[in-house]
Formats: C-alpha cells, sequence, structure tokens
C-alpha cells in the first residue's frame, strides 16, 4: 500500500477542519458517519433526516437509545455526537432532503455532501442537485453483508444515475386480487390496496402489474365495482357497523363471488368465506388477551387472534382519519398511508393479510415477518455500516486534496471468492446518461414578471447561444414548448409550476451538429434584474457542447446496416436516439416513448412506497488503493 494511504493525511486533515459538509440520512450508516466525520474534525456538518427513532433502530444505529423512540433521529444524532468533539459545529434539520428550503445555492455551499440514505428517489435527487450545485458527492450503500462507496463528481466521474438502477417489483393485479399464493401476495393486498382504499386515496398502482390485464377484462371491471363498494364503507367509517361492513364485504362477498368463478378452481382449492359474526364468537378468549397478542410480534396469531387485532386496528385508524377530518375539512381529504413504523397500519396490514392467507390456504404470518416484508426490509449488519462509513472518510480526504484520478470503485462483497474489498478505478460519466450528461447552467429569474417567451426568445436564443435553431423546452410534467407548441409563450413561469428550483431542459431539434440537452436550474432573482426578467449566472460567452457522432455500424453483405433491424439492434444495447421518439422527454430514461404536453400546472406526489431496493451495489463504490 502506497504512502499516501494513511489512514490520516496531514493535508487533509487541515483541509477537513476548514470544511463544511452536508449528511442526507442519520440512519445506519449515518450515525457511524456522523461519529468518523465529527471525531476526524471536520469543522462544520449538517446532518438532514425526516425520519424519526423506532425500537427496530437501535441494534445498529449505535447514536440511539430507548429513551430516544419517537424522536427526530437528525436532532438526537447531533445531540449526542457532540459530545465527542465539542469543537465541531452540527446543524441538525428534521426536514426532507426534497423540501425548497434544500435549494442548489444551498448545496454549493458545501465542500462536500454525503448520502446515507435508504431509498431510490432520495438519492435521485440528491445525485441531481449535487450535478446541478456542482459538489462532489460520496454515494454509499449497505444491503446485508455487502456495501459500497462512490464518488461522484460532476464531469469527472460516473454519477449514481449512469448505470440503471433495479425497478421495483410488481405483482399481476388478478394475482393480487384474486387468486394470491403466496403470504406476500396477501400482504401487498393488505398494504397496497385495502388500506389505501378504506384509509388512503386509491390504490397504489405501482405494486400492480397491469401487463396482462387485456387477459382478464371482464374481471378488472368487476374488482372496479368492488372498489366502488369499499369507498362506500369508508363513508361509514367510526360508525358501530363499520368493521362488520368491511369485513363481510371483503372476506365474505368478495370470496363468495370469487368462488362462484368455477374455471378459476379447477386446478387448486377454492377459498373459504368467512362469517363475521360466527368468527367474532369464536374470538371471545382472544380478545379477553387482546393486550399480550398486540405486544407479541413475533407469535403467528390465530384467525380469533387476527379479527381481533384487525378490529384494534380499525378502532385506531378510525379515530385518526376522524380528527383528520376534524382539522381539515372533509373525509376526502383525510388520508393515512402505510408505514413499517406505525403500529396501527402495520396492524391493519398484518391481521387483514393473515385472514386473507387462511381464506385461500396460505401460511399465515407474524407480525415481526409481516413488517419484514411490508417495510421491504433488508437486514442490515452493524459492522458492514461501520466499514462503509470508514471508507466514505477515507474517500472524503482524496475529494479534499482533489486526487479524482486515485478514487477506486470498491464493493464490500464478504462472500465474493477473491477479496473483501473489490476495487477499480472509478468509472467515467457516462455518455448516454440522461442526469450527467446534459449541460447544466443556472438562470437568476424575476418569477413575478418573466414569460416563456422571455425564457426563449431572450435566455435561450440570445444569452445561451440556440439563436434560430429549433427547440423544445420540458420540465417533469412534459413540453412546455416547441416549434408547434407556442400556445405557453405568454405565460409567466409561475402559471407553468416554475419556481425556484425547478429544472428545465432545454432539447436542440436540429438534424446537423445538435447540441447536447441543456438543464436550466431556475434560481429565484435576489436583486431586481434589469429591462429583462431572466438573466444568466456566467457573464461570458456560453459555450455548450455538440452531441458527439455516433459510430456507424460496420457493413454487412457490401450495405450500411442502417436498416430498421439494425436501429432496434442499437437501441436495445442502449444505445440513445438510434430511432428516437418524436421529442423524448430528455430526464426520464424509462419513458422517453411517452410525453405529455404540459399547459397548466401540475403537481405531483412523491412515493416511497411499493418495494423498492434499499441500497443498490450496482452503482456504487469504496476506495482503497491497491498500487
Amino acid at each position: 500500500m502506497s504512502s499516501d494511504m494513511e489512514l490520516v493525511p496531514v493535508p487533509a486533515l487541515t483541509k477537513s477542519k476548514q470544511s463544511r459538509v452536508l449528511m442526507v440520512g442519520a440512519g445506519g450508516i449515518g450515525c457511524e458517519l456522523l461519529k468518523n466525520l465529527v471525531l476526524t474534525g471536520f469543522g462544520e456538518v449538517h446532518v438532514v433526516d425526516l425520519d424519526t427513532i423506532d425500537l427496530s433502530n437501535l441494534n445498529r444505529q449505535f447514536l440511539f437509545r430507548q429513551e430516544h423512540i419517537k424522536k427526530s433521529k437528525a436532532l438526537v444524532a447531533k445531540e449526542v455526537a457532540e459530545k465527542f468533539n465539542p469543537a465541531v459545529k452540527i446543524v441538525a434539520h428534521h426536514a426532507n432532503i426534497k423540501d425548497a428550503e434544500f435549494s442548489i445555492e444551498w448545496f454549493s455551499s458545501f465542500r462536500i455532501v454525503f448520502n446515507a440514505l435508504d431509498n431510490l428517489e432520495a438519492r435521485r435527487h440528491v445525485n441531481k442537485m449535487c450535478l446541478a450545485a456542482d459538489v462532489p458527492l460520496i454515494e454509499s450503500g449497505t444491503t446485508g453483508f455487502n456495501g459500497q462507496v462512490q464518488v461522484i463528481k460532476k464531469g469527472v466521474t460516473a454519477c449514481y444515475d449512469c448505470s440503471p438502477k433495479e425497478t421495483p417489483k410488481s405483482f399481476p393485479v388478478c394475482t393480487i386480487r384474486s387468486t394470491p399464493s403466496q403470504p406476500i401476495h396477501c400482504i401487498v393486498w393488505g398494504k397496497s390496496y385495502l388500506l389505501n382504499e378504506i384509509f388512503g386515496t386509491s390504490e397504489d398502482e405501482s405494486a400492480f402489474d397491469h401487463s396482462s390485464d387485456a387477459e382478464n377484462a371482464q374481471e378488472i371491471a368487476e374488482l372496479k365495482r368492488e372498489s366502488e363498494a369499499l369507498r362506500r364503507i369508508r363513508e361509514s367509517v367510526g360508525s358501530p357497523e363499520f368493521h362488520e361492513m368491511l369485513f363481510d364485504k371483503v372476506f365474505n362477498t368478495d370470496i363468495v363471488r370469487l368462488r362462484s368463478m368455477e374455471d378459476m378452481w379447477k386446478a387448486r382449492k377454492a377459498p373459504e368465506p368467512l362469517n363475521y359474526k360466527d368468527l367474532l364468537e369464536k374470538a371471545k378468549e382472544a380478545l379477553a388477551s387482546k393486550e399480550a397478542v398486540l405486544k407479541d410480534d413475533q407469535k403467528v396469531w390465530s384467525l380469533e387472534e387476527n379479527l381481533v387485532v384487525l378490529n384494534d386496528s380499525l378502532d385506531r385508524l378510525s379515530k385518526r382519519i376522524l380528527d383528520i377530518k376534524n382539522t381539515q375539512g372533509g373525509l376526502a381529504d383525510a388520508i393515512i398511508t402505510f408505514d413499517k413504523d406505525d403500529e396501527d397500519t402495520l396492524d391493519f396490514v398484518a391481521a387483514s393479510a393473515n385472514i386473507r392467507s387462511t381464506l385461500f390456504g396460505i401460511d399465515r404470518k407474524s407480525k415481526f415477518d409481516i413488517k419484514q416484508m411490508a417495510g421491504n426490509i433488508i437486514p442490515a449488519i452493524a459492522t458492514t455500516n461501520a466499514i462503509v462509513a470508514g471508507l466514505c472518510v477515507l474517500e472524503a480526504f482524496k475529494v479534499l486534496k482533489g486526487e479524482y484520478d486515485r478514487a477506486r470503485e470498491v464493493f464490500l462483497t464478504p462472500f465474493a471468492p477473491a477479496r473483501l474489498l473489490a476495487s477499480d478505478k472509478s468509472r467515467v460519466p457516462n455518455p448516454d446518461c440522461p442526469v450527467c450528461s446534459v449541460f447544466q447552467t443556472r438562470a437568476y429569474v424575476d418569477l413575478s414578471r418573466a414569460t416563456l417567451n422571455d425564457l426563449v426568445e431572450d435566455f435561450l436564443k440570445l444569452q445561451l447561444g440556440y439563436g434560430e435553431k429549433e427547440i423544445s423546452v420540458s420540465n417533469e410534467v412534459g413540453i412546455l414548448y416547441d416549434p408547434d407548441e407556442t400556445d405557453n409563450l405568454g405565460k409567466k413561469l409561475s402559471e407553468l409550476g416554475i419556481k425556484p428550483d425547478s429544472f428545465l431542459t432545454i432539447t436542440d431539434e436540429d438534424d446537423e451538429d445538435p447540441y447536447v440537452n441543456v438543464v436550466v436550474a431556475i434560481q429565484e432573482a435576489k436583486e431586481p434584474l434589469d429591462d429583462k426578467p431572466i438573466k444568466g449566472v456566467s457573464s461570458g460567452e456560453v459555450k455548450i457542447p455538440t452531441k458527439p457522432k455516433k459510430t456507424p455500424a460496420p457493413e454487412a453483405n457490401g450495405q450500411n446496416g442502417r436498416g430498421i433491424e439494425n436501429g432496434s439492434r442499437q437501441q436495445s444495447e442502449g444505445v440513445a436516439e438510434v430511432v428516437p421518439a418524436k421529442r423524448p422527454h430528455p430526464e426520464d430514461p424509462e419513458d422517453v416513448a411517452v410525453v405529455k404536453k404540459a399547459k397548466t400546472v401540475a403537481s405531483a406526489t412523491d412515493k416511497d412506497d411499493g418495494v423498492v431496493v434499499l441500497d443498490d451495489a450496482a452503482g456504487g463504490a469504496i476506495v482503497i488503493d491497491d498500487d
């Protein structure tokens, strides 16, 4: 190992004391990482985390204790870590990193950003913000015994989205609704369907696969009618008959209807409907020991015990929904969503899933197991978190010295046949990455008067140099402007849903030497602008690079392979724009073929529900030199 791999390089330590860094996430990795940053002596550390401390966190998140349960992770982490080194300033933010207060300008105030997150969307958001702010990001994650750390530097190394990530797992809707065969099918039904229909907004479409729905059109139509019936039951929340109405609907009437479809049960046993009053009569003994049943999450509850838990959870959830109704006004606005650490929703999902499993002859599961499955919990290992957190700090030393050429992508793979740490050089940016291959710039905007026409004519054509090129402007909703879509030009940007830290993507439609896509980050003007309501951040000439020429496919049988077959082959290998769709949305590679025109303000709700890969090892790295 070379001398520059000393654990505490003196120049890096000096710089660390002068550095202001951001850590996003105060969970398993975050607790270890914050301790390391504080003991190393980083001058100022900001911690952002939305979550509160749960009992299940205590086995690996060592900054937290029993008395901290239900308190903010960020605030408690700050309080405890300050004792390790009072000279370090720690600032805690109990908030969502996606909140408006965490702007691009705010990100740009940090020397390094550390990601210690457990969900895909938040990671992608931080990755995008760091690229826009041109701040180095150290991405990390663990999955059981495996872990990774990756340095992300704009234009130098690959970003988080340079490699594809595993998509959330989905299940055929008719399997979930009509023919479950595994406990997970019943758990998804309770979590993503029944809970949402009664206490949420609507079914969680991301949990279901509708690809084969055309073959089951009649069944889908019937299921939609069932949803309408559930909405009527929802209106009876809080009434004496609510429990029985819901039970009879989903565990009796619906099951009787399914049994009537004889062809469906030729190769398997048909489900058995249940009568609420009969089961309630049998549950008297379980009801008498309700408190003990509720506390025993390791036990597989009997059918009668599940009914007791279901009714108790319905009481709690009904009270909550009515309280929300009284404070917000209107039951339609009252929403409760699933959270694995929310005992009310977890009890509801566990009990309803187990009752449904019983009807279909499927093994019931304990509440503990259901929490793991419904919460998509991958076992976390404290030692893995500690190793990864240590490697994050080692990597930070290289970043502080600007030695990106010495960075390594290393995976912690204890069960690999070779070494514990498998290292490689950092990947270069993917030229087809929809996030980091673009040209990024910022614009100061007076949102009180700036129109889309001001953006196109004064900023894009004049300041950025598009001139007479044909271009399109889009945001996360869809196309705002192109040569054929000019209806929005007279509208203010604020009317189109554009606010501070919105991202607009400019696509060059020219066939000859087109510019790469440009992403403009909108910044609120801090002081009055001159005659123009939009001003670029850079006062000098902006030089947008052109798209690299695609290498033509080799000739086959005397012909240049440019036919449809060749184009399709290249597309399947990830070569962008071989057979381009009509003005694809440049920021969403998964939906490039579908772009909706945006004429009104659209609001999108962030969904972190469904089955999500917590710590994707495919895009991570750890940094240690081999030379």
